[in-house]
């Protein structure tokens, strides 16, 4: 996948990542109809100035309520409350939205005192990875020399390669030798374009406009409000007599002279209009009365004196030391300095480089987190309808709660619709908006009875076996999706594996070409998602089964964005082994590719060849499987369950399943042991899986 966003981020506070994204905003605007800015985490709800100088520099279209998540508060209350995986859910929503809209989204990290109090890891790396996003990397050089920085970014380099996250650019900012900037060497350790900028003392400074808002200065003489912009080179205190201040005098100083001292605004006044002497950035007088009245009429009506003089209640000293304490800041009001910073980055970055580097740039980053937003956000857009059987549980009226709120499916609750409601309402839980359907009083019933009598006399059953059955509310809400009442149902938080697979079998039945009901599980590890199956229901398919799991496999990962690339596992790889197990295998694959010649299917092959590229290459050289499989078909369930454990506890990855397929609509199994999540993730399937069935 083609990158459409780039994170810019640094591990360490002041590094300047918003130069950088000016930077590469005006790249990117160069080359990108549409573009936005992000800044998943903000230091503010109502204003955020990095959000606001990009958004006002480059007159982007998006609203400043687009180009946040959440602020640096809810940030920290989420992950005190160890809440990680909540904070990443907000951020891909917000983040998927823009995605929509605009082209290309560039993307900044946040780096607040309030965050890094509890945070021990980098989590603007992690988010970035969430977001599936290359990352520009900031190293300063401020306090460390070129080689230590370089130095630095190999180590980082590795870090994010490690994680997953793709590494596209990296700079180094505030390198204090100039001429080291000018000359670009190759990096052989890296394939990623490293910019060395130089150290430009006049972003670093405060302006006059920065001064006022930290004191509460006033204007007292101010001919154009450009004169604000202005950058202070120092403070200097002029309390000597005015021939040694002209000697101390540079350009740029912040003049601070008490207000009865006219001499020395005298001299600023013929300093000003002198081609010898340097002029100031401004003028502030101090101390708690007026300077002459004739001397300040003087200095405003002469249209030449282009120097802004500030009135301040504190003493000189005091004046001097908020000055030094002032910090350095990019907003929309400082367009001199943004200007300036434009032209600084221009001056020393390749821009064809990272152009070229971002048509380059292939990233296939699926979190977890991702998955589940992308599952949800589905869901929601199909809006299914999906029964729920078990409404005596304390879990499925939870999940039912959040589904609702969250706008995932419809839903039906099987029951008494009071005592249901009455139920909730003691565990604090809202269910208002969901459907309630009493299997004893429904007016279905009758219709239901007849319906299942109708399937299965046949089979030997009676109507009063029928009219039985209907009192299970499992067999009731199978019936529910057979006629199309609803779309899909989630059982087994308190039934069996077969309680909930046996009606399917009986009424709902599968789908033209596929004997059997088979499961997946989604595997989801820390950068993709890959497909297992079957884990759960056939014990030891025959090659027939087995090309039949292939095929219903691959139509499901295809259902949940996933391209399949189906590997039909074995102990042996291509044409090396013998034996009744590999055989089979074989012979399932040779099945599978006449049934479905559309869907890449390869086998046998071993699991190593099947994940690792260089195992692959090795091992079946030329293959559009082996080294980039997502679904992998296991011989057996004592295999595939015991190889998704596996995985399962020994990386860490989350297993969301059996998604159970092969069915004309959609039913799924939980498990007794099931959580909350697992129940809406679940219903979320389940709706995804009526909406392509």
């Amino acid at each position: 996948m083609k990158a459409k966003s780039l994170f810019v981020l640094s591990r360490e506070r002041h590094a300047g990542t918003l130069f950088i994204a000016l930077g590469l905003m005006e790249i990117l605007r160069r080359n990108y109809k549409r573009i936005a800015f992000f800044k998943p985490i903000s230091e503010s709800p109502s204003k955020d100035d990095d959000i606001e100088t990009i958004r006002e520099t480059f007159g982007l279209s998006q609203s400043g309520e687009e180009a946040w998540a959440v602020t640096e508060l809810e940030a920290r209350n989420l992950l005190s409350a160890g809440d990680e995986e909540r904070l990443y859910e907000l951020i891909i929503e917000r983040y998927e939205a823009l995605k929509k809209s605009y082209d290309f989204v560039l993307c900044a990290g946040s780096g607040g005192e309030n965050l890094l109090e509890i945070v021990d890891f980098d989590l603007n790396l992690k988010i970035a990875k969430n977001l599936s996003s290359p990352v520009a990397g900031v190293v300063s050089a401020r306090e460390r020399s070129l080689e230590d920085a370089e130095n630095e970014i190999s180590l980082w380099y590795y870090t994010m390669r490690e994680e997953g996250v793709e590494p596209l650019v990296f700079f180094i900012n505030h390198v204090s030798d100039p001429l080291s900037c000018r000359v670009k060497k190759a990096d052989k350790k890296r394939n990623v374009p490293c910019f060395p900028i130089p150290y430009e003392s006049e972003l670093d400074r405060p302006a006059v406009l920065d001064l006022l808002e930290a004191t509460g200065a006033d204007p007292l003489i101010m001919k154009s409000p450009k004169q604000l912009e202005r950058t202070i080179r120092r403070p200097l205190v002029a309390a000597m007599r005015p021939e040694h201040f002209l000697e101390r005098f540079e350009k740029g100083d912040l003049v601070i002279v008490p207000a009865d001292r006219s001499d020395i605004l005298l001299a600023v006044y013929a300093a000003n209009h002198s081609t010898v002497f340097p002029a100031a950035s401004a003028v502030v007088i101090g101390g708690d009365f007026d300077p002459a009245e004739n001397i300040m009429e003087l200095l405003r009506s002469d249209e030449n004196f282009r120097i802004a003089v500030i009135g301040a209640k504190s003493d000189t000293m005091d004046i001097a030391m908020q000055v030094q304490n002032c910090a350095a800041v990019l907003t929309p009001r400082h367009k001199r300095k943004i200007a300036l910073a434009l032209g600084h980055f221009s001056r020393y970055v390749d821009a064809s480089s990272i152009v070229k580097s971002l048509a380059e740039a292939d990233v296939d980053i699926v979190t977890p987190a991702m998955f589940l937003h992308r599952i949800f956000a589905s869901a929601a857009e199909a809006q299914k309808h999906i029964v729920l059987p078990e409404s005596a549980d304390e879990r499925v009226l939870q999940a039912a709660e959040t589904v609702l709120r969250r706008n995932i499916a419809k839903l039906t609750l099987l029951g008494d619709r009071e005592s249901i409601l009455n139920r909730a309402g003691i565990l604090g839980i809202d269910i208002k908006e969901a459907s309630f359907v009493d299997p004893q009083k429904s007016p279905y019933r009758e219709r239901f009875v007849q319906r299942l009598y109708e399937l299965r006399r046949d089979k030997g059953m009676s109507r009063e076996d029928a009219a039985e059955l209907m009192e299970n509310s499992t067999y009731f809400g199978t019936m529910m999706v057979c006629e199309g009442v609803v779309d899909g149902m989630v059982s087994g938080a308190t039934h069996t594996t077969r309680e909930t697979v046996r009606p399917a079998l009986q009424i709902i039945k599968t789908k033209p070409g596929i004997d059997i009901v088979s499961s997946v599980f989604f595997m989801c590890l820390e950068t993709r998602v890959l497909v297992y199956g079957d884990c759960a229901i056939v014990p030891d398919p025959d090659p027939e089964e087995l090309a039949q799991i292939a095929i219903s496999s691959a139509d499901t990962a295809r259902a949940f964005g996933i391209e399949p690339y189906v590997a039909m596992l074995s102990y042996s790889t291509g044409e090396s082994g013998v034996g009744e197990d590999v055989e089979k295998v074989r012979r399932a694959t040779e099945i599978a590719k006449r049934l479905r010649p559309d869907i890449l299917i390869e086998g046998p092959m071993q699991y190593d060849a099947a994940i690792d590229p260089e195992v692959a290459r090795k091992k079946l050289p030329g293959s559009r499987v082996a080294g980039r499989a997502t679904v992998f078909i296991f011989p057996d369930l004592n295999t595939g369950n015991n190889t998704y454990k596996a995985v399962q506890r020994s990386t860490g990855a989350i297993a969301i399943g059996p998604v159970l397929q092969g069915l004309k609509k959609p039913v799924n199994d939980l498990s007794r042991g099931c959580s909350v999540e697992d129940i809406v993730s679940t219903v979320a399937i389940t709706a995804i899986q009526a909406a392509h069935s």
